[in-house]
Formats: structure tokens, C-alpha cells, sequence
């Protein structure tokens, strides 16, 4: 498949050294490798004080009192304050649907009236060093009246359960019925054969190696608090820091250093980063806050735990017929800002179909509230979730109507393109059942059919588990308008400018946290004026440097914020050609660009140092209808449903009898992205998602204990796996160029995570088809499947 270009052609005309599908090394590299990196902990400013927050001890109560008065007395400690000291506005977010749909939540930078999830940030402590600010939180003496904890969805929805917020009615903050094929009730009444799915997840942390942070401080010659903050949204930030504080947006200037992973945690404003703000214009000092590993773990933005209920119909030839779902999603204490609480259930009623075509489909969401840290959206977004169940759906369909667990999904992926769905989204072509068939023929050419029926004969336990999904990237505009957001993100923005030397400096409203941009980003632009990329230089996370931009989340980056990249670069090109041009005295259609300048018909060339020189320090020689410099900017959005890179996953695992254990002895990713600009950074994204997917599956879990006690408060008690759990991947990359972008590329960000779980999951049910046991809730623990081989071994009756 071809990309068309829908812009002006100004492409370098010597393509040699194209840069684009070129695993070019990391520019970033080098400086982090060798420890030259700058994260917001590497900031110290002149009289810089450090910042702790007194955190709420019980899951529900009100407060009765704040006594900070022996906090002040604490040697080294400059200020305390209280909600009531520093009078901030609250953090709300909001949709556009009726309040019989969604109840929004005001979320109180520091807890006024009532506290709601252990954790929850009370006052702030503010010290000449970290370890004083540490011992004025022991002296605060905070009183609660207690109130009766919800710590589980069944708690929230039960008739007369105690109400985490008053205006919340049965603690549901949204309750939406988005589809509802008519007549689906007849179709599950006729059908050959009927499912059901009922699946839980387990509450996860996005857990990235740097914590959250901030060190705020106040220009006075600008009249500007500057917040350097890790935030995947940093103008996001600075419009809700600048109304939290009542100051006007341009007093407010958010710059991000390097950041050390974010995986969705840090797409949302968090409340510390705020309060440590205004500690700092409060003070006119700068105020430094570092998220320790235990406030990390138990007080941060947590995500994951959902419940479905989910039932499919199919024919007698495993054609699905029906879809009916159940989604009820725990979103903890408040809503985030921007996303709200809608994220997670919008997600999953939306695009549960995925890659099948589903005839019918009727789905009810519901995001419920909770004494528990509040939910962020987490790589992937529910993705993983209903992924699994669909994944389950059909292989227990599968075994019901004796089919081949690969050939019932074969006989209902889609194969036509554009597909317009059974929830009016229009997917655009992919390689669904390509990916399906190759990563099929890749398990099967490595033997492992033959090694599970030859483990079976020895009685081991060997599975083998499929997934195969699609990822919505890149959405635009539209497709958020349509979740009735208030905040509506969607299009970038960037600014290309070239200097004297004929370098390139780059801007992008999109935030790097480990996805490579100042090497991507740069191959695209360079790419398109003929560069060589050590003359390319990115510049994000900057809200003064920056026009604006939502940042990144949703694998927007390289499709749409590349994309904005690519128009600007093509501005700046015809631009260059204009004034080449000009100087020949010559049409501009007899000019195109080259290798590091513009060329003419005659072969003669104008390098771009030559016609800098002429835009910036000899531009009386310019027309009048060309400006001054070298400089253009371009905006992207994507106006329809967005684009699906899309994937097969294969996993072999096996199970062992005496410790439970589940051993991943194979991982197949049959991937398709589109255009890769870069296939190492893609595979880096791949394997990275990968190993956050199996951590989901197998590993990584809080729980709360009945009075909201979050249990994993330490990496004593969160159990992250190691490069020992796991296993190499053989991954395999199919392309798919988008149709409706600048770089033909889709977004790689989240495809591991959302394919891992279901993979996982299902090769450990084929592993325990002997059993008659089938699990469908992760983690899955060595526990459950020691339990369930050990039932099996003493024909006791399977009660898992």
C-alpha cells in the first residue's frame, strides 16, 4: 500500500539517507546513558526549601481539626498550611452529559471538609531540607470523626451504602446505556450457542521509575510562577494550576526536564503539584516536592479495577451474533481532570467489538466511586480489560461448538476496510486477520503444538493462548467531542524555524516520557527538508515555548503530533523554495528541494546556510511578499474516528504442580502500526507494554483491607516482575500506512499492554483444560493455579 501525501510535494528530490523506517539511534541516548540526564529531582535553585504532605490516616471521615501549630515548631520547618491557609479553588472535571448520565466530583487540592481515601493530602509541610519536612508531618495532629468506608464496587451500588459523595446516588458517577441493537434479545433467544464472561481486574499502579515531582518558584521579573513538574500534560497543568491560584494563564509557565516514565499516571493534573506551587508563591521561595515510593504506590493515581459481565451469541459455525455487556468500572474517589471518571467505562462500551464484526451489541457502563485513590487513565485504558473478556468469549465459544480456537476468531475478524461497526466507528484498514494467520504459523513453526501434546503424555502442563485486538490511536477532535468532554482535546501544534547555520529547531505540543520524540520527531522533519538529523533539534514541555498542545496519551504522538510536524517542515520548505527562487529570478515551479538545500532545473543549488543568510541578514533582497526568516507553523487533528494499529499475541506458558508458578516459555507479537519511523523505538514500545501487560496478568495488584487500608504499600507487598519473569519476545512487524495523516504512521504506544493479559490468561486455561477449571480474573496468582492443579490431581470437586 502507497501513503498519499495531501500536501504541496517539496520532498527532497535525492531521497539517499532516508531516514524514516530507519532504526536510527536514540538521540536522547547519550545523555541519559551517562547520567546527564535532567529530571525535576536534579533542580536546586537558590534557597530552595522541600515540600511533605500531612496525608489522611482513615478512608472515609470528616475533619474535625488541623492542628499544625507543633508542625511550625519542628526544627527546619519554614510553613505549614492547611486548605483553609492557601484558599485554592478545587480541581473539577467535567462531561457535557445529563446529570442522569454523569455527577461530577470537585476535587480539593488539600482536603477541607471530609477526607476520602487514605492518602488523601490534608496540609502541606514546607522545610529547609527533605528530612525536616519529613519530621514536621509527625507532629501534625489531624482529628477525624470516622465514617463508614466503601472500599468495593458491590459495597458502592448496595441499597443504603454509605455515600463517598452526597450528590453521588447509589456512588455512580456515570451511568451510560451508549448502545443497544434493537431485537438483541431475540438474537440471543435464537442462537445456536450463548456464553457468558464474568471477569474481574485488579487495581494496578502505573508504576513509572520516577515518581511524580515538582519544584515551583515565582519570577519576579516576569511576573510568572514557573512549575517544573514530570507531566505528560503540561499545558493541561498550567490552566488548572493558573484558575486553582487565580492568576492570569501568561503568570503561569510549566516546563517538563526529562522524565523518567508516565504510562498515564501523570496525563492527569495531579493535587501536590499544586499545592507545592502555591507553597511557593505563598513563600516567594522555591518549594521542591518528591513523591516518595510509599505515597507513590498507595496515594497516587491508581487504575484497572473493573468488573464485566458480558454474554455472546453465535451460530452454529462460531459466527458471533451478539454482544451484551455489563461494565461497571471502580474509579475511586474523585474524578481526574481532564479525563473525568467517564474514561474507563466510555472506553470500553465504545470499542468492546474491537476486531470482530458484531451484528448486534448492547452495552450499559458505569464508573463507581469509592474510598480508594482516584483513578487515571493507565497504558492501555480498559483496552486490556475487554480485550480479555472478548478473548475469553471466544475461545469458551470455541470449545462449546468444538471448533479451533484460531479458526473462530478467523471466521469473524474483519476483512473488509472501511468497516463502520455495530458502535458507529469506522475502522481503517488493517491486518487483522493477517497478523492472526502469521503469528498462528510462527508458533506452530517453532513446534510448540508438539510440545504441549508431548508435555500432556508426561503429565505437564503446557498452554498455548491467543489475542488479537486493535488499538484506536491517533483520535482527533472528534472523536473526543463525542464522549461529551468539556475539555476536548485533539489537534498539535508545531513551530519549525530555522537559524543562520541552517538548523532546524522543532517544537511539539506532544510530551515525551520515554517515547523517543527527539529522535522521531526529528527523523520526520528531516525527512521532509533534506537534513541530516544531528541538525534537528525538538523542543516540548515548554507552555511559554510552546503555542499549546494536549500532550501525550492515546499513542497520539507520532500521528498526530508528527503530523503536525511534517505540514510545519513542508511550510518551511516551500517557503525556502520561494525565496530560492526569488533570488534566481526564476518561477517557483522550476525549484525543488535537495539534500540540504534548494536545487534549480540546471543543477545549480542554493544550500539552506545561503538562503538563511539571505532571510536573516540580507533580506532587503527579498520580495515584499516574502516575510523576514525562516520560520512556519502547522496544526493537525484527525476529524473522523481515528486510526487502529492492530496486533496477534501468542503465549506459551507452563504451569507447575507444586509451586503454582506460571513460566512463560514463549511470547510471539505480530504487530502492525503502519508506517515505523523508527522500528527499534517500536519494538522498545512493544516489549515495554508487553511487560506491563504480564505484570497485570500475573503479578501487580492493591487491595484494601475493610476499612480502606490500601495493602501494598511497599515493593514488599506490590509485586513487580524482573527481567527474570520476563520472557524474550519474537515480534514481527506488518504495515498498514494510515491513509489519513502526514507520516502514514499509527500509534505503537499501548498495543502490548492491551494484548498481553488476554494471551497470558488464555494459555494458562489451555494449560488447564485437563482440570475442567477455567479462571477469568487477574492476577492470576500461584495460589489460584496451585489450587486448581492440585484438584485436578485428587479428583476433588473443582470449586475455583
Amino acid at each position: 500500500m502507497t501513503h498519499p501525501v495531501t500536501h504541496p510535494v517539496t520532498h527532497p528530490a535525492d531521497t539517499k539517507g532516508q531516514l524514516t523506517g530507519r532504526s536510527v539511534p536514540r538521540r536522547e541516548d547519550p545523555r541519559l546513558l551517562t547520567g546527564r540526564g535532567r529530571f525535576v529531582d536534579d533542580i536546586a535553585l537558590p534557597g530552595m526549601l522541600h515540600a511533605q504532605f500531612v496525608r489522611s490516616t482513615v478512608a472515609h471521615g470528616e475533619l474535625a481539626s488541623v492542628d499544625l501549630t507543633a508542625v511550625r515548631e519542628v526544627p527546619g520547618v519554614v510553613a505549614a498550611f492547611t486548605a483553609a491557609d492557601l484558599d485554592l479553588t478545587d480541581i473539577t472535571a467535567e462531561l457535557g452529559r445529563p446529570r442522569t448520565e454523569f455527577v461530577p466530583t470537585a476535587m480539593p487540592v488539600l482536603a477541607r471538609d471530609r477526607v476520602r481515601y487514605v492518602g488523601e493530602p490534608v496540609a502541606i509541610v514546607v522545610a529547609r531540607d527533605a528530612y525536616a519536612a519529613e519530621d514536621g508531618l509527625e507532629a501534625a495532629k489531624v482529628r477525624y470523626t470516622t465514617l463508614p468506608p466503601v472500599t468495593s464496587e458491590a459495597e458502592a451500588l448496595a441499597p443504603g451504602a454509605p455515600r463517598v459523595h452526597e450528590e453521588a446516588a447509589r456512588n455512580t458517577l456515570v451511568d451510560v446505556s451508549l448502545f443497544a441493537t434493537e431485537g438483541i434479545d431475540e438474537v440471543f433467544d435464537a442462537a445456536d450457542c450463548v456464553v457468558r464472561v464474568e471477569s474481574r481486574t485488579g487495581r494496578q499502579n502505573a508504576l513509572p521509575l520516577e515518581t511524580r515531582g515538582a519544584v515551583a518558584h515565582w519570577d519576579d521579573r516576569e511576573e510568572q510562577l514557573v512549575l517544573n513538574t514530570c507531566t505528560q500534560v503540561p499545558h493541561q497543568v498550567r490552566t488548572v494550576a493558573s484558575r486553582c491560584l487565580r492568576l492570569d494563564e501568561r503568570a503561569v509557565r510549566v516546563v517538563v526536564p526529562d522524565m523518567g516514565g508516565g504510562f498515564g499516571q501523570k496525563c492527569v493534573v495531579g493535587r501536590e503539584e499544586i499545592a507545592a506551587a502555591a507553597a511557593a508563591l505563598r513563600l516567594r521561595r522555591p518549594v521542591k516536592w518528591i513523591e516518595d515510593r510509599k505515597d507513590a504506590l498507595s496515594a497516587s493515581f491508581l487504575a484497572r479495577e473493573q468488573h464485566y459481565d458480558v454474554r455472546a451469541a453465535f451460530d452454529a459455525d462460531g459466527h458471533i451474533l451478539g454482544l451484551d455487556a455489563d461494565v461497571v468500572c471502580d474509579m475511586g474517589a474523585y474524578s481526574c481532570y481532564p479525563f473525568t471518571a467517564g474514561i474507563e467505562p466510555l472506553m470500553a462500551s465504545a470499542e468492546m467489538p474491537g476486531v470482530y464484526k458484531v451484528p448486534a451489541y448492547r452495552v450499559r457502563g458505569r464508573a463507581v466511586t469509592t474510598n480508594k485513590a482516584p483513578t487515571a487513565p493507565y497504558r492501555g485504558v480498559s483496552r486490556p480489560q475487554y480485550v480479555m473478556v472478548m478473548e475469553r468469549l471466544f475461545e469458551r465459544a470455541a470449545r462449546e461448538l468444538g471448533l479451533d480456537a484460531v479458526e473462530i476468531r478467523r471466521r469473524n475478524v474483519i476483512t473488509e476496510f472501511p468497516y463502520t461497526g455495530v458502535n458507529n466507528i469506522t475502522y481503517d484498514p488493517g491486518s487483522y486477520l493477517e497478523s492472526l494467520d502469521l503469528c498462528e504459523r510462527l508458533v506452530k513453526d517453532e513446534g510448540w503444538y508438539e510440545k504441549r501434546a508431548a508435555a500432556a503424555a508426561e503429565g505437564r502442563y503446557l498452554g498455548i493462548g491467543y489475542s488479537c485486538f486493535s488499538e484506536r490511536t491517533g483520535y482527533g477532535s472528534t472523536a473526543f467531542a463525542q464522549r461529551k468532554m468539556q475539555v476536548v482535546p485533539g489537534f498539535d501544534i508545531s513551530e519549525v524555524r530555522m537559524d543562520t547555520s541552517g538548523a532546524l529547531t522543532v517544537t511539539s505540543g506532544t510530551m515525551s516520557h520515554g517515547q523517543s520524540h527527539e529522535t522521531t520527531l526529528a527523523q520526520i522533519a528531516a525527512d521532509e527538508l533534506g537534513l541530516e538529523l544531528r541538525k534537528v533539534k525538538l523542543h516540548q514541555g515548554d507552555t511559554d515555548r510552546i503555542t499549546y498542545g494536549y500532550g501525550t496519551f492515546a499513542s497520539r504522538s507520532v500521528t498526530i503530533g508528527g503530523s503536525a510536524v511534517r505540514l510545519a517542515a513542508a511550510k518551511l520548505g516551500e517557503k525556502l523554495c520561494r525565496i530560492a527562487a526569488a533570488l534566481w529570478e526564476c518561477d517557483p515551479g522550476e525549484v525543488e528541494l535537495t539534500r540540504g538545500g534548494v536545487r534549480r532545473a540546471d543543477g545549480s543549488v542554493l544550500t539552506y546556510e545561503e538562503l538563511a543568510d539571505v532571510a536573516y541578514l540580507r533580506a532587503h533582497l527579498l520580495p515584499r511578499d516574502i516575510e523576514p526568516g525562516l520560520s512556519a507553523t502547522a496544526t493537525f487533528d484527525v476529524f473522523n474516528d481515528g486510526t487502529f494499529s492492530n496486533a496477534t499475541h501468542a503465549v506459551v506458558v507452563e504451569l507447575h504442580q507444586g509451586t503454582g508458578q506460571v513460566e512463560i516459555l514463549r511470547y510471539v507479537c505480530v504487530e502492525d502500526c503502519g508506517v515505523a519511523i523508527n522500528p527499534q523505538v517500536v519494538e522498545g514500545q512493544c516489549r515495554g507494554g508487553i511487560a506491563q501487560g504480564i505484570a497485570g496478568a500475573l503479578f501487580e495488584q492493591v487491595t484494601y483491607d475493610a476499612q480502606g487500608e490500601p495493602s501494598a504499600t511497599s515493593f514488599m507487598d506490590y509485586k513487580v516482575p524482573t527481567a527474570h519473569e520476563i520472557p524474550d519476545v519474537l515480534i514481527h512487524h506488518l504495515e498498514t500506512p494510515c491513509t489519513f495523516n502526514e507520516t502514514g504512521a499509527k500509534g505503537a504506544g499501548e498495543g502490548g499492554t492491551i494484548g498481553a493479559p488476554a494471551a497470558v490468561l488464555n494459555a494458562v486455561n489451555d494449560a488447564l483444560r485437563p482440570t475442567g477449571i477455567e479462571l477469568d480474573h487477574t492476577p492470576i496468582t500461584p495460589e489460584t493455579v496451585h489450587r486448581a492443579l492440585n484438584l485436578e490431581s485428587s479428583n476433588l470437586e473443582p470449586s475455583i
